[in-house]
């Protein structure tokens, strides 16, 4: 019997198991993927180095987010939204080194997510209470929470829904970073108080970005920019000298219409999306989702898996 027949096999019982409410002690999760796992000490010091590098990236990533916390905390709200800017960055730059290498390894996955639940996460629900939320007293704090516990489980979704098979085109959710740059590019813009209705400002600022984290929307990757084809490199070129020249010129106008912009297509692609369908094709919208589901084994209360 094949390994894919016994895997079958397992699963109609469980099934069936699950189907005749018998009481369950426990769960062992495992991944259907079926992906084998190389050991670190059966590859060469090279190919360690190469496995490793995007890593580099994303511990910068961290410690950027975790200094974040600091100047947000001595009022330097300037810095800490920088701090946060450079940090989508270095989060852009891990995953474009880990393919460019080719060394994107389960390590690095998960480190990448706990890695941006401190940058995108804690730091930008931090940054929110400490310059503008704090004035609300408690519900300001429990919307930098509520803020917290959106990016937690829109980058646990992610880890536990990592398809190889899915479009890469596509985010399901508003990316973490995506979201922090709407909290950074919101600093730079607004230097006034937050007395009277000014104050409904911020909350939306939290609410919004928190809720599309947790949606279902799938916003753009934008990948094919990050890792164009030869023939489109000029589009990259493009596109990077154009966000830099905006960046020194016009900084808080750009920031802004990179920030919001991106928030605002998702929403906007589902409301367009019958009539891009109709008028350019399939092509033009996203295609449908492709699930791979979570595989649950029943154990007993001794930790043994049921078969």
């Amino acid at each position: 019997m094949s390994p894919r027949e016994r895997r079958s096999g397992q699963d109609r019982r469980a099934e069936a198991q699950l189907g005749a409410d018998v009481p369950l002690e426990g769960f062992e999760l495992v991944s259907p993927s079926g992906a084998a796992v190389v050991r670190p000490e059966r590859l060469d010091a090279r190919s360690r180095a190469k496995a490793m590098a995007p890593s580099l990236f994303t511990l910068t990533n961290m410690l950027c987010g975790f200094s974040s916390l600091r100047a947000s905390q001595d009022g330097n709200f300037d810095l800490a939204a920088v701090l946060i800017g450079v940090a989508v960055l270095f989060d852009i730059f891990d995953g474009a080194v880990a393919r460019a290498v080719r060394a994107i390894t389960p390590f690095g996955l998960q480190f990448d997510s706990l890695a941006d639940l401190i940058s995108f996460g804690i730091a930008p629900a931090f940054l929110l209470y400490s310059w503008s939320l704090h004035d609300l007293g408690t519900p300001g704090w429990l919307l930098a929470c509520f803020w917290l516990a959106c990016a937690a489980y829109r980058l646990g979704r992610f880890n536990v829904t990592i398809d190889p098979l899915s479009d890469k085109r596509y985010f399901i959710g508003l990316p973490s970073p995506g979201a922090a740059g709407v909290v950074l590019a919101s600093v730079f813009a607004y230097d006034g108080d937050f007395a009277g209705w000014h104050r409904f400002g911020p909350v939306a600022l939290t609410v919004v970005p928190a809720v599309l984290m947790a949606s279902s929307f799938r916003f753009t990757s934008f990948r094919w920019l990050a890792s164009p084809r030869r023939d489109r490199i000029w589009v990259t070129v493009v596109a990077v000298v154009a966000l830099v020249l905006g960046l020194v010129f016009v900084p808080v106008g750009t920031g802004l219409v990179v920030a919001y912009t991106y928030v605002a297509l998702a929403p906007l692609g589902w409301l367009t999306a019958p009539l891009r369908r109709r008028w350019f094709g399939p092509d033009a919208v996203a295609p449908p989702r492709h699930h791979i589901p979570s595989v649950f084994f029943l154990v007993d209360e001794r930790g043994n898996r049921r078969h």
